[in-house]
């Protein structure tokens, strides 16, 4: 068995999020580190330091880990790999400590995007400054993003990657960006890779051809067999842009339960998969996207037999036609539905349908004033996410209404100068006749 390890970088909170016409709101991205943590999750890359409306949710964030609430979840930001940038998201996020760098490195890119005012020579120079700046901003571990790593020159890549490693970078992200590789070109080109750098390898796949799981673990298995640790990037369920990331409980179990890596090479210790389902389950209602029903290991039918000799080998000996236990993904409690009378609590809920709520979750007030508080922040939580609140979620603003109260705030940007500013007096004085 190979001494190195599998670990696992989710980027829901990053990657996940740019899913075109999804999203989540800023509490459920916390809740979504939190669940993360519960389930051992080496790194959660939880977003853009540089973005203005993610502040408050960051540092709100980076507060549940000096409360010891995050605990064995590393929260990663992610910017570009310029000065400018590293310098905005410290100022922004000042206890930031694990960033990821990143690049264009694609030929292709590299014309396409800077439209030649940038050479190769160029993005390596960019690059290491950014790192060199990160470093003296205290970052504790840094990586470096090769974004379209699949269609960039493997001995640039090379050279990429050892030139921002002598400047204090410790990890290197192999992007496939577009989804484009197989796994047989993936375990080749990594394992040059990591044989030539012997940088730790991070492997970030998208699914445009359906691969983005099995492109994953082919890479973890050639960084290992290579000699360095692998990070494997995910997505709950496997959102992300176009098509999506590579999903995180399939790329758990692949590493755990295939033919070719079980018992043969080592995950993250950390890592509880029975909290796989519950994390699963939660991320779907955030998303608003139902799981598919065929789904590996969380899917309504991944357990479902109906077939007469499926069923019949099924009872006699589930190994027969289960290759693992529902239990093991945290399945097998029956879900209770309410269908008679049903008190919820919302953004124009009153204090006696939310002490019904919050009686049921045997949680209580002191005083009248810490239930009227709290009630104030279950409110603004509903305007927050239109959606009704989950127990985590009405749990978690009970435990920490102040950092509820700050992942919430946002302050839009709206400086009055200029002429938004002439165009706005204008239009005091003189208001359209059309708006809508």
């Amino acid at each position: 068995m190979a001494d190195n390890r599998i670990y696992f970088v989710d980027v829901t909170n990053r990657d996940g999020v740019q899913t075109s016409r999804l999203g989540l709101a800023k509490l459920e991205k916390t809740i979504i580190n939190l669940m993360l943590d519960e389930m051992g999750i080496t790194q959660s890359e939880f977003g853009f330091p540089t973005t203005k409306h993610e502040i408050n949710y960051l540092n709100g964030n980076l507060e549940l880990v000096n409360r010891k609430s995050i605990t064995t979840t590393k929260l990663s930001g992610w910017m570009r790999g310029i000065v400018e940038d590293v310098e905005l998201s410290f100022k922004n996020v000042p206890e930031l400590k694990y960033v990821n760098l990143s690049q264009s490195t694609s030929e292709q890119m590299i014309h396409g995007k800077y439209m030649g005012k940038k050479t190769a020579d160029d993005i390596i120079k960019m690059t290491k400054e950014a790192v060199e700046c990160a470093v003296d901003k205290g970052a504790k571990i840094i990586g470096v993003n090769a974004e379209d790593a699949s269609r960039s020159d493997i001995d640039f890549l090379i050279k990429y990657a050892t030139e921002a490693k002598k400047s204090g970078a410790y990890r290197f992200r192999y992007c496939d960006t577009l989804g484009y590789e197989d796994p047989k070109t993936t375990y080749d080109r990594i394992y040059e890779i990591a044989k030539a750098t012997q940088m730790p390898i991070e492997l970030h796949f998208h699914n445009d051809l359906g691969m983005a799981t099995a492109c994953s673990v082919m890479g973890a298995r050639a960084a290992i067999d290579a000699g360095v640790d692998a990070y494997i990037n995910t997505a709950i369920n496997g959102m992300g842009e176009r098509a999506g990331n590579a999903d995180l409980v399939s790329c758990l179990l692949a590493c755990l339960k295939s033919a070719g890596f079980k018992n043969k090479y080592k995950i993250d210790e950390n890592i509880k998969l029975d909290k796989a389902w519950h994390l699963a389950k939660y991320a779907s209602y955030a998303f608003g996207v139902p799981i598919p029903m065929n789904q590996p290991a969380v899917g309504d039918n991944a357990f479902a037999h109906e077939s007469g000799i499926h069923a019949d080998g099924a009872l006699k000996d589930r190994r027969n036609y289960e290759l693992y236990d529902f239990e093991e993904l945290g399945r097998g409690e029956p879900e209770i539905i309410e269908t008679g009378r049903m008190i919820t609590t919302g953004e124009y809920g009153g204090i006696k349908g939310f002490r019904n709520v919050y009686n049921k979750l045997e949680l209580e007030f002191k005083d009248e004033h810490e239930a009227r508080n709290i009630l104030e922040l279950v409110r603004y939580a509903n305007v927050h996410t239109q959606k009704p609140l989950t127990t985590s979620e009405l749990r978690f603003i009970y435990y920490y209404p102040d950092i509820a109260a700050q992942v919430m705030t946002v302050s839009p940007y709206y400086e009055p100068i200029g002429a938004i500013k002439d165009r706005v007096e204008e239009e005091k004085l003189n208001p359209p006749e059309h708006i809508l």
